[in-house]
């Protein structure tokens, strides 16, 4: 993998002003209010899974090591919540690299599909747990391996479940006649058996790579199945789609029906690469379809700054899901229909904000819109000076503070209402925006402060010590 090539601040601005680099517009209005909207990210994770259920969120993000799920009544409070971890293994031959997990409620218990080796991709394989109770946090129990007959010492990632005409079917990425990661799908008799030989789709998507993370609408007589394609280190990862009619067998590959083209890709203009290992989730209310997926800032080939979004789909005239275009890390949306609000406002690095917020500085710092799609807003303030400061004034309970991380970045400080200092280090591998770079323990409701002090420090592996100010998100619930 190849790290983003860092361009001078100074380069920037001057791009900018000779037309180069366009700041992409905004969703909505600066003084748009707090109440019922929320900003991305939802988690720093990738390969997200959402599911609503009474009265929460839960969400699993990839983790490596174990599987964590994340509840919070909103959405717009995800990223600030605590993880759980519901699932360690310490059978070695499946308890490193676990992958995409994904719950299912079958009856009155939970089955959490997801994939795991023993520190060899290659040795990847399907796993299914089973919880104790009516409960998606668990706790889990080991259930069993999930092999197709005609699979079952092959390469295997990604399950997702489709029901569709009131059965049940393995659909994963894993070796078939036209990937190392193409679609199968596989009969099963309940939530933990595999009863058949796994079929081979070939699904198109617009390159030689991968076809992988297969996931399912059912609606106006069809199932739908969207699936993400070319690799996800690249900007070009996208999902594209088939769809099955109803009473149509989804082990005979020819009733599936190839869309032409992808239906979720790159917005180069809202800064968004490589949208895609996605999942569906209905609102609270059950009136809406949102799209959970992970995309990154950055048009880098790399594995890193893979980041948890979501936004609302809608259904085009002809039956098909209309998946949109990606919209900006930061962009303002509307809660799900039926959602209890999350109470959250942001303030931007120039003062602005939508809520009771403020940001002063202390000392010179430099600003501009050269960061464009990469910055909430367009814009960003940075410095090196030791000694400089930047505080925020704010009702609530919680902030988290996103902004640039690049390879100039150094280490700044951060202290809650006058107390002790933490220091946090803005550097970057490679140049990355709105990057989470600190969130704030849980503060009794009222009025606080943050405070920014630049050191003038970095690491080793830093050019240069700059710290970097953009967007603020405060947490009122």
């Amino acid at each position: 993998m190849r790290a983003a090539r860092r361009f001078p601040r100074l380069t920037l601005l001057l791009v900018l002003l000779l037309g180069l680099v366009t700041v992409p517009q905004t969703v909505v209005t600066a003084s748009a209010a707090a109440t019922g909207t929320f900003r991305n990210p939802l988690n720093t994770g990738p390969d997200p899974f959402v599911t609503f259920w009474n009265g929460s969120y839960y969400l699993t993000t990839t983790q490596g090591d174990s599987i964590r799920m994340w509840r919070s009544s909103s959405l717009g409070t995800l990223l600030t919540a605590a993880p759980v971890t519901v699932w360690t293994d310490t059978d070695a031959s499946r308890n490193r690299d676990i992958w995409a997990p994904e719950f299912y409620r079958f009856g009155d218990r939970w089955y959490l599909y997801y994939t795991a080796d023993d520190g060899i991709d290659d040795h990847h394989r399907l796993y299914v747990l089973e919880s104790e109770r009516d409960d998606p946090a668990g706790p889990y129990h080991f259930k069993a391996k999930l092999a197709p007959p005609n699979h079952v010492s092959d390469f295997a990632i990604d399950p997702g479940i489709l029901q569709h005409d009131g059965r049940l079917y393995l659909a994963y990425a894993g070796i078939n006649a036209y990937q190392h990661n193409g679609i199968n799908i596989a009969p099963m008799s309940n939530p933990y058996t595999v009863s058949g030989d796994a079929v081979a789709i070939d699904a198109a998507g617009g390159c030689a790579e991968v076809r992988e993370g297969p996931e399912f609408l059912n609606r106006n007589g069809r199932t739908w199945m969207t699936y993400s394609t070319c690799d996800t280190g690249k900007p070009d990862y996208q999902v594209w789609m088939m769809s099955l009619r109803e009473g149509a067998d989804p082990l005979v590959p020819a009733n599936w029906v190839q869309t032409s083209g992808p239906v979720f890709s790159r917005s180069d203009d809202h800064g968004v690469y490589g949208p895609g290992h996605h999942a569906f989730f209905r609102s609270p209310d059950g009136t809406e379809d949102w799209i959970v997926y992970h995309a990154k800032t950055t048009s880098a080939y790399t594995y890193t700054d893979r980041t948890t979004r979501a936004q609302k789909i809608t259904w085009k005239a002809d039956g098909g899901p209309d998946l949109g275009r990606p919209l900006a890390v930061g962009a303002t949306q509307e809660l799900p229909a039926g959602d209890p609000g999350s109470g959250t406002y942001w303030i931007n690095d120039d003062g602005r904000s939508s809520g009771d917020g403020t940001l002063a500085y202390t000392g010179t710092w430099n600003s501009g819109t050269g960061c464009a799609t990469q910055c909430f807003w367009g814009d960003d303030h940075w410095s090196d000076r030791s000694g400089n400061t930047a505080t925020w004034t704010f009702t609530g309970t919680r902030i988290a503070l996103l902004s640039v991380r690049d390879t100039g970045n150094g280490i700044g400080t951060l202290s809650i209402d006058g107390g002790s200092e933490q220091r946090v280090d803005f550097y970057g591998a490679m140049r990355t925006g709105e990057t989470l770079q600190y969130v704030s323990p849980q503060l009794p409701h009222g009025r606080h402060t943050l405070r920014l002090r630049v050191t003038g420090e970095h690491s080793s592996q830093s050019q240069a010590a700059f710290v970097s100010v953009d967007r603020a998100e405060v947490y009122t619930k």
